[in-house]
């Protein structure tokens, strides 16, 4: 009977040991698949919330801004949305650091310490069946010399005794015998001695080696338990942290459903399409039996003729032109978009002129800025020469002069429409003043340059002096300043510190160090209204101009 080793009983154990410490981390694993594919969906979600607003959100102009309240709630949705679509992109990237990347690093070190451990077990065994091996040889061929003694003793009994056997026969034998009897001792002796290191050594393997190579496994294992515990936590931890920003972006949508306003909104669309026009009055009946004989015995009650043989006025003939005014019921007839908008219905050319106007004035003041920058930047150079050269600025400076005489030029001429459009609207169709209340109505101008349409016919007023031919349609807006025959007196002068090209009508032109006189102060446009030496008139920039008042109009 061959002994078999006692390891042989925990190896099954050892076996069952490692598969369960293997399937431990192949469970870690998949869960970390599991996060790694949830946090995809985290990312492929808000990427396609990100993308649904674009859609629906696109970029606008000013003028396309939502002004309906339902708009207005609905872009708040949006926005909302969008924020909503951030914070899934946080339980994403928190999944992905605090959970999926953690649980990759853990899996790694778990993995490294299971093989340092299981090493450490096979080792073991390999040590207590090097050992067993050693005894079980030491053992064998303690059997074999006991076997050969044992034949040795009846060799040596038989010749003893066999009375035909010569001495050197029995005492060969007796030799054989010591020999082998010896031999037996020594392997006795090797048998005990390594049976003994293997009981150590097993006793040492079965009650301290192993018991911590599997204490060790099973701290292993308890720690994976833990830490996927701690995961779940984090995993759950990462959602309840945005809970608090989600609601308030759900709170946001609600509160933008509860701002829409029907009667908000009416009122817009009501205030968007007001046209300023009055309601058509009551067309005239028009009697076409005025020249037919009549009987004195025809009873006929006929229509009274019109007094003094006046024929019908022409402007209350029903006619298609008449029905194609009636914008409300008929079809509106089509018009060039002008840049006046005066194909525009008063009321809706009075809010585009104003937006137009607000616009210039903001673009305006920004050039204004820059030029005073410029300016304080000139100085400094001139105190300061080694910061730079003054004379780098200059072609700026007049680029900013030329932009600012442009933009009131444009504020002007918007501002003179917009008063010929409010005094349409407050005389309801009626005929605007004389010449005298347009210049009274223009001292908001931003520039000379401008125009005076008569509202009814849309005719073009021409400027008095020489107008160019290729601006019949750019009126000027000075001309009615210009019809008085008695010449303004003077109230001051002026030195050119620039020279001013005066292309644009109602404009001097003046060179640079020429003297000028004052007849018109600047009434905060921008513009001084001098007088050369030769008689001509006309506007120049007031910043160009270096202005001395005389006393007496300074006093007065």
């Amino acid at each position: 009977m061959v002994l078999q080793p006692l390891s042989s009983v925990y190896t099954d154990q050892f076996e069952n040991l490692d598969k369960h410490t293997q399937w431990g981390i192949d469970f870690l694993e998949r869960y970390s698949k599991f996060v790694k594919e949830r946090l995809e969906i985290e990312q492929t979600y808000a990427k396609q919330l990100r993308n649904l607003v674009k859609k629906y959100c696109p970029k606008r102009s000013k003028d396309d801004e939502p002004r309906f309240s339902s708009c207005v709630s609905f872009y708040s949705i949006l926005n909302e949305l969008n924020d909503y679509a951030g914070q899934r992109e946080v339980v994403a990237e928190e999944m992905g650091h605090k959970v999926y990347g953690e649980l990759m690093r853990y899996s790694q070190d778990l993995k490294s310490e299971r093989k340092q451990h299981l090493q450490e077990g096979r080792k073991a065994q390999q040590y207590l069946d090097q050992c067993w091996k050693q005894m079980d040889n030491s053992k064998k061929k303690f059997e074999r010399e006991c076997k050969e003694a044992e034949k040795s003793q009846i060799s040596y009994d038989r010749l003893d005794n066999d009375i035909n056997a010569t001495k050197s026969e029995v005492e060969k034998a007796k030799s054989q015998l010591y020999l082998r009897t010896h031999s037996a001792d020594e392997s006795k002796n090797e048998y005990a001695a390594q049976l003994q290191n293997f009981n150590g050594e097993q006793w040492k393997h079965f009650n301290v080696a192993i018991p911590q190579i599997f204490k060790n496994l099973q701290d292993m294992d308890e720690r994976r338990t833990v830490k996927l515990g701690e995961t779940y936590r984090s995993f759950a931890d990462v959602e309840r942290r945005v809970v608090p920003i989600i609601s308030k972006c759900l709170e946001g949508m609600v509160t933008a459903a509860k701002a829409v306003d029907q009667r908000k909104d009416s009122a817009i669309v009501v205030e968007s399409f007001k046209s300023g026009f009055e309601p058509p009055g009551d067309y005239p009946f028009e009697d076409y039996s005025q020249n037919l004989s009549r009987t004195g015995s025809d009873n006929t009650i006929s229509t009274p003729k019109n007094e003094g043989g006046v024929k019908p006025d022409p402007k209350h003939s029903i006619s298609k032109t008449a029905k194609n005014k009636l914008w409300l019921f008929g079809k509106k007839p089509k018009a060039p978009s002008l840049e006046d908008f005066s194909h525009l219905p008063p009321e809706q050319r009075r809010k585009r002129l104003q937006a137009r106007i607000d616009e210039l004035s903001k673009e305006l003041q920004k050039e204004v800025d820059q030029r005073d920058a410029l300016n304080k930047m000139k100085d400094v150079y001139e105190k300061n020469p080694q910061m730079g050269d003054p004379q780098s600025l200059q072609p700026k400076i007049s680029e900013t002069m030329c932009n600012m005489e442009k933009l009131r030029s444009e504020i002007h001429k918007n501002e003179s429409w917009l008063s010929e459009v409010e005094g349409k609207v407050s005389t309801r169709g009626d005929r605007r003043p004389s010449a005298d209340v347009n210049h009274h109505a223009s001292h908001g101008r931003e520039s000379p340059e401008g125009s005076y349409t008569d509202v009814p016919n849309q005719e073009h007023r021409s400027p008095p002096h020489q107008p160019d031919p290729r601006q019949a349609h750019q009126p000027d807006e000075f001309d009615d300043e210009f019809d008085d025959d008695d010449p303004l007196p003077v109230i001051g002068h002026c030195k050119a510190l620039y020279s001013f090209s005066g292309q644009n009508e109602g404009t001097l032109l003046m060179k640079e160090n020429e003297v000028l006189y004052i007849i018109e102060e600047d009434k905060g446009d921008g513009w001084t209204r001098a007088r050369k030496q030769s008689g001509e008139e006309g506007y120049v920039p007031t910043s160009y101009v270096e202005i001395a008042m005389e006393k007496n109009s300074k006093d007065s």
